[in-house]
């Protein structure tokens, strides 16, 4: 299907739909991903290969409940995929509703991956259901990486919260300095949640490194923080990693 013109609307979140998220989050399991939920994807708006709307077809087709788009510093993939679904409900209005009907439509929530520094290491911090009009945060999409002191992690956290939104720390097992060391300390910062599953070693089909996220639920638990998954999707397929 051809992508929408850029004239449909896109509506921003609100701060229920950040509760909603948050909902959702505290019910997150090892299960949850990537039939039901998937809230770590790229498009080629950033660095993936799918379309917006693409990966709008594999959501409907893979009959998710909710879902992010989180490219690298913009919301032009977000954007382009509610232009989308937009699309999509006039052109199909007997295949769909929110209660009833063919297609239940899945639930789609803005995001972003922001390179950031906590422990002088670059990490990534995923930010959710956040208004991108907001000043505080607005610089941050501007699809390059933040330098200097707007890259350090306690103002990237705080810019998210800022404009409503929720912070995670992404895949926190990828990185020069260990989760036991970068998740309290993100904690201490104020973070929300922290990507506990996620599939470090890229098997075929999406399913979470066991003993690296076994790591990562105990310090989850331990600072209080929401879990979240994703399969950091950048290939063709939403199921899987490339």
């Amino acid at each position: 299907m051809a992508e929408p013109s850029a004239n449909l609307q896109t509506s921003y979140p609100t701060s229920q739909s950040a509760q909603d998220l948050k909902d959702i989050f505290q019910q997150v399991t090892a299960h949850s991903c990537p039939r039901h939920y998937n809230f770590h994807m790229h498009t080629h708006c950033s660095d993936g290969k799918l379309s917006p709307g693409g990966l709008m077809e594999q959501a409907i087709q893979l009959q998710l409940k909710g879902f992010a788009i989180t490219d690298h510093h913009t919301i032009q993939g977000y954007e382009k995929a509610c232009q989308w679904l937009e699309h999509w409900r006039w052109t199909h209005p007997s295949n769909w509703s929110s209660t009833h009907g063919k297609v239940k439509l899945p639930r789609l929530w803005c995001g972003v991956e922001i390179t950031s520094s906590l422990l002088d290491v670059d990490v990534h911090i995923l930010g959710y259901a956040f208004n991108p009009n907001h000043g505080a945060f607005k610089h941050y999409l501007q699809g390059g990486a933040p330098l200097g002191q707007d890259r350090q992690a306690a103002l990237v956290i705080k810019a998210i919260q800022a404009a409503g939104g929720i912070a995670v720390l992404a895949h926190p097992v990828r990185y020069r300095k260990s989760p036991e060391e970068l998740i309290p300390a993100a904690a201490a910062l104020g973070i929300d949640g922290v990507e506990t599953y996620y599939a470090y070693d890229h098997p075929s089909e999406w399913r979470p490194t066991p003993q690296k996220t076994e790591r990562v639920q105990l310090l989850a638990h331990a600072h209080n923080l929401l879990s979240t998954c994703g399969t950091d999707s950048h290939g063709m397929t939403l199921t899987r990693r490339i």
